[in-house]
């Protein structure tokens, strides 16, 4: 049985996914004591607990300790089944817990089921701390693609904090293997395109966040196309996403709105990353860098990239991933500044 520690690193909910993810991939069985210590709530919220039931259900496997702020969990995976899944984390407790974390749980094993699988997630698709769905579809997925890691995810209804209601369609194909991949120079500048989304709300908001959007990326000469959306939700909530489309990747930003927040400073929260983004060459945006840890140690041999940001979560994920395979990360660089990691996977093959 493998032993993980969920507060070491920065303590949060990625420990416990990562570790669930390799679990049922490997048929590992997987203790994991002291879960989410490091947050102000800690133990199993909402999602968490509805990511736990989703890869059990997925496996067949059995779990000890699945109750709601349970700081300890353990689960004897099973064989990983594919098919047709609905999960809902109102099942456990209203709230927005993140759908995109529940597919980051359940989307790696899933992909070394025989057949392709179908997903219907209901919850939050934009809230804080969580990835929005449109960065999982739109940042995340083009470049696992490019590892042979094939899946699409896309949102048919949002569902914004603190009501959420969101309904997600996934789907992910199995393969057979991944492939090592290499992401050091994003090259050169193609596009920034952006969306600004409203939900019930006056459809002058969204028309500000992106005409503030507009104004400070003007400032830096740089032109972007944003669309507008008014999506469909039974309460109120705005989100505002920009994407910028060079050479060899893609990045992404967001910003999201609260009550009392004004538009303005929802789309500074975006553009105000992408400008720390671009201050430099590196390829990797700080959210898609901890998120390739998992993949580039199952892929077949070398991968690596350069990040503009070391980020605790990436440096947390590199040790969960070393707890249950044979690799060994090289992380260069510091804690908040840029750098590059390396890594030779092992190849795991489907079954």
């Amino acid at each position: 049985m493998i032993c993980i520690d969920g507060s070491y690193g920065e303590g949060g909910g990625q420990i416990l996914r990562t570790s669930l993810a390799l679990s049922a991939i490997l048929r590992q069985p997987l203790q994991v004591d002291r879960i989410r210590a490091g947050r102000k709530r800690p133990g199993l919220m909402a999602q968490h607990l509805t990511g736990v039931q989703a890869i059990a259900r997925i496996c067949g496997g059995m779990v000890e300790g699945a109750e709601l702020h349970s700081g300890k969990i353990v689960f004897h995976p099973g064989e990983i089944r594919a098919g047709k899944y609905e999960f809902d984390v109102a099942r456990v407790k209203a709230s927005a817990g993140s759908t995109g974390m529940i597919f980051q749980t359940i989307a790696p094993p899933l992909s070394f089921a025989e057949e392709k699988s179908s997903l219907v997630l209901k919850g939050g698709t934009h809230a804080r701390w969580a990835p929005p769905i449109d960065y999982l579809s739109d940042i995340f997925l083009p470049t696992v693609r490019r590892m042979g890691f094939e899946a699409r995810i896309a949102t048919e209804r949002w569902g914004w904090y603190p009501e959420g209601g969101g309904i997600v369609r996934a789907e992910i194909v199995p393969r057979t293997s991944l492939e090592g991949i290499t992401l050091e120079d994003r090259g050169a500048l193609e596009a920034i395109t952006g969306l600004s989304v409203v939900s019930n709300l006056p459809r002058s908001i969204a028309e500000r966040q992106r005409n503030q959007a507009l104004k400070r990326l003007r400032g830096k000469g740089l032109e972007a196309d944003i669309s507008l959306l008014e999506a469909p939700f039974t309460g109120t909530g705005t989100f505002f996403f920009l994407t910028a489309h060079f050479e060899h990747i893609v990045a992404g930003f967001s910003g999201l709105g609260a009550r009392g927040k004004r538009a303005e400073k929802v789309a500074d929260e975006a553009v105000n990353e992408l400008f720390a983004y671009l201050q430099n060459g590196d390829a990797v945006d700080p959210y898609l860098a901890d998120q390739l840890i998992l993949y580039m140690a199952l892929a077949r041999g070398p991968s690596s990239f350069t990040t503009s940001q070391i980020s605790r979560h990436l440096l947390t994920n590199v040790w969960v991933v070393e707890q249950f395979l044979p690799v060994k990360f090289q992380v260069q660089g510091r804690l908040g500044e840029p750098g590059r990691v390396r890594v030779e996977g092992i190849g795991l093959l489907s079954s």
